[in-house]
This record gives structure tokens, C-alpha cells and sequence, in this order.
């Protein structure tokens, strides 16, 4: 099948290498002409584990290309997949200016029928913008709609796309379900043979109307939100009555009907997704007059999680912190992926320079990232390694659970801070080990 994707980020270079790699013949629209420059040179402009092996062996096999012209790309694709950034605005709301500008490309360009799928994280009724802008610009070229229910040569697709940065390869191959938000036949026809490698050994599409299909993701990432922000809040409760927040967590994650996933408490989620999603959720329902009061404390609970490491720190060493320096483990918002948008290593590194201290950062993928946000500075310095991060530092801050920060030579921990205290924004360790150690241990509600 031919498929354009517009939109070579995060989303559309996963969606499009791993299509081509299913045997569609794809072409990678965007506009900025340096990303393609990037991409056509054999490079990758974003970090993700996998996805630059996968892009090579398409290019080489002659399944994915690259390309700014947008004509050509209209062209090419029976399948047009808008896969561009869907950024807040200033009241929350999702900004649509480039899924729209995508929209009227294709309306401008179409000689044929074309389905139109929005994989961008989209608010409901952004299909019904999608189509009255395609309808627009044909109808400025003389074309009428055959009738109000399909419009000639084109049909609109929910298909929302559930890819975990550092895990997007194994989510696209190996996906739990594929919600198609459809409303005619020759559309679902098209996402059925599209997807149809992924139906081998059970049925894993779901086709539901579009209204619902755009819905479903964003209530997918507000529910994984409020798990994060209710542990987080339960784990604050455990250290004032003296409990272990692990200890409930396994006690209530054994219960079938709340299980393990995203259970954890730590120092607060951030990312490209969920304080977007669930912003523009919250945004939604204000415009039909209905406030979600669920997520509006999800979401003031996880503002002040990003700072309960630095109520740590200025508990043990005092709010003025001149002359002290600290050690950073993490800078991403998440392990496998070089992403600080909103991540909570921002909140905790801006706050201690606030009260006068210095830090060392050492992250395995985020660190060209953190220098182009913040640059050289004087109370910034950049490790090359883990262990060259600790020297002479007061304590060390994890912020991020990367596998390589979970089992460490803890004597050189001890030997290279000036004095060994730790503080565990995702709870790695045993506080009981890590004291028997001689290694004063501040985590995330385990301190009772």
C-alpha cells in the first residue's frame, strides 16, 4: 500500500519506518527542510531505541523516502496519515493550526480518492475541522460534495496512535489494540488492509465512531495520569503516618482489578503527552460546560510533586544552598529517551540554582538535550559518566530510572561525595540496604 506520512516527528518517523517495514511503500512529509536534510543524509533527528536501524534498512530497501514537496507526497498516498504537532496553547487547549495546515495541503493537492487519517493526539471534533478543510479548498477548485455524509474522493479516520517514548518500535509492532474511528465502509476497508499484518493471530482493531475513537486517547493517557498522581499523593500521605509506600503498593497492586502498572510514586511525570493530554481534556470540557474536577487535581498534585525532591533537600541542608553542589542522575523525563519537555530534573536543577548551589548532570541520552536548553552556565557542569558526577558533591539526586543508575558500586558513591546522602526520586533502592551501608537515603515515601 502507498502511505504518506505528514509529520516527521516523534509519532510520524515511528509510524512511517515501521509501515514501510510491514512492506508499504511510504513516503515522510515535514516542512522543515533540516529535518529532512538530517533523514536523507542516513541521520535520525529525534532519539529513539531501534527506530534509526529500522529507517536505514527501508531507505536502503527502497520502501522510505524523505521529502519537503508537499504535491508530490499528496500524490503518492492512498493513505494520507497527519502525524504533525499538536503543541498547547495558552489556555491549554490543543493547538490545531498544523493538523489544519495539513488538511487543506492534501485539499489543495488531491486528484483521487484519498483517506485521510489523523494520528496526531487530536480533541474530539478535530475530524470535522479535518474534513471541512479539505472540503474547502476542493470546493475552491470547482469540486461539490456528492452528498453531506461522505464527500467526494476523500473519507476521515480516527486512528490515535499509544507509543511509549523509549518503547515506540515494540508498541507500533506489537500493539495491545488499534482503535479506527470510521464512519464509512471503503475507510474501514482501507485501515483493515492496512493493519492487517498486526490481525494474524487475534483481532486487535477496534472500530468505533470518530467522536469516540478521539476521545479514547486522550482518556487513555488522563487515566494513566491520576494513577501516577494518586500514588504520589498516597506516598506523601505514607511518610507523615510513618508507612511504606512500596508496601502499599504491592498490597494494592496484587487486587486483579487495579494491578502494577504505573503504581509507582516518584517526583511527578512529564513529557510531551500527558500534561498536554490531560490539559486539553480539561479544555474540552470547559467548552461543553463541564469541568473535570478529577483532572484538575491530577494535575495540581503533579505540579507539586516536581518539587517535593527539592522540600528534601532543603529540609537536610537549609533553603540557602550557597556553596553547596550536587550530583544529578537524570535529565529526561523517562528512562530511554533524550525528551525534557516538562521533565521533573527542570523543576529540581532550576530550583537549587535558585538558592545558590552548583550541579553535575549525568544522563545516558538527554545531555546534548540539556545543553541546548540551558547552554554552558556557571553553575551547570556536564559529566561524561555516572561516577564522574558524584566528585565532591553533597548529595546525589536520582531524577530518572535508568537501568544503569538501579545496581551502583555504592562505595563509590560513598567515597566520592563529600558526605553520603541520596536522594531517590524513583525509589530504587531499599532504604533499609542502602542505611546498612552508611548511606543516609531520602526516597519518596519511604521514610516512615
Amino acid at each position: 500500500m502507498k502511505i504518506t506520512v505528514i509529520g516527521s516527528g516523534y509519532v510520524g518517523l515511528v509510524s512511517g519506518a515501521c509501515l514501510a517495514e510491514l512492506g508499504n511503500d511510504v513516503i515522510c512529509l515535514d516542512v522543515d527542510p533540516r529535518k529532512i536534510d538530517i533523514l536523507n543524509n542516513g541521520g535520525v533527528p529525534i532519539y529513539e531505541p531501534g527506530l534509526e536501524d529500522v529507517i536505514k534498512s527501508n531507505v536502503a530497501a527502497g520502501r522510505l523516502r524523505f521529502t519537503t514537496d508537499v504535491a508530490e507526497s499528496v500524490a503518492h498516498g492512498l493513505v494520507q496519515m497527519i502525524a504533525v504537532g499538536t503543541p498547547s496553547g495558552e489556555d491549554g487547549s490543543a493547538d490545531l493550526q498544523y493538523v489544519v495546515a495539513a488538511a487543506r495541503n492534501i485539499g489543495k493537492h488531491m486528484n483521487e480518492y484519498k483517506v485521510i487519517v489523523d494520528k496526531s493526539t487530536v480533541p474530539v471534533g478535530t475530524a470535522d475541522k479535518v474534513r471541512a478543510a479539505v472540503q474547502e479548498e476542493l470546493e475552491k477548485r470547482g469540486l461539490k460534495p456528492q452528498s453531506s455524509a461522505l464527500s467526494p474522493g476523500f473519507s476521515v479516520v480516527s486512528n490515535p496512535e499509544f507509543l511509549k517514548e523509549g518503547a515506540a518500535i515494540e508498541d507500533f509492532n506489537r500493539p495491545d489494540r488499534i482503535v479506527i474511528g470510521a464512519e464509512d465502509e471503503r475507510a474501514i476497508k482501507v485501515m483493515h488492509d492496512m493493519y492487517a499484518p498486526f490481525q494474524r493471530n487475534h483481532d486487535r482493531l477496534m472500530v468505533m465512531d470518530i467522536k469516540s475513537a478521539e476521545l479514547t486517547k486522550y482518556a487513555a493517557n488522563a487515566m494513566l495520569a491520576t494513577r501516577i498522581s494518586f500514588m504520589n499523593e498516597l506516598a506523601n500521605l505514607a511518610e507523615r503516618v510513618g508507612a511504606d509506600i512500596e508496601h502499599v503498593r504491592k498490597g494494592i497492586g496484587s487486587d486483579q482489578r487495579i494491578g502494577y502498572h504505573f503504581l509507582y510514586a516518584g517526583c511527578g511525570y512529564g513529557g510531551s503527552c500527558f500534561p498536554k493530554d490531560i490539559r486539553a481534556l480539561q479544555r474540552t470540557g470547559e467548552e461543553y460546560g463541564l469541568p473535570l474536577k478529577v483532572l484538575h487535581a491530577v494535575e495540581e498534585v503533579n505540579h507539586a510533586q516536581k518539587n517535593v525532591l527539592l522540600q528534601k533537600i532543603t529540609r537536610r541542608f537549609g533553603n540557602d544552598l550557597k556553596g553547596k553542589h550536587f550530583a544529578l542522575w537524570g535529565l529526561a523525563f523517562k528512562p530511554g529517551t533524550d525528551d525534557m519537555r516538562e521533565a521533573t530534573s527542570r523543576v529540581v536543577m532550576e530550583g537549587l540554582w535558585a538558592r545558590g548551589a552548583t550541579v553535575t548532570a549525568y544522563d545516558p541520552a538527554a545531555m546534548k538535550e540539556t545543553r541546548h536548553i540551558y547552554g554552558e552556565r556557571a553553575d551547570l557542569s556536564y559529566a561524561d559518566n555516572s561516577k564522574d558526577a558524584l566528585q565532591d558533591a553533597d548529595a546525589l539526586i536520582i531524577v530518572t530510572e535508568w537501568k544503569a543508575f538501579k545496581s551502583p558500586d555504592f562505595e563509590t558513591i560513598k567515597s566520592r561525595l563529600k558526605q553520603p546522602v541520596i536522594f531517590d526520586g524513583r525509589n530504587l533502592f531499599e532504604p533499609a540496604d542502602i542505611k546498612a551501608m552508611g548511606i543516609e537515603y531520602h526516597g519518596i515515601g519511604r521514610e516512615g
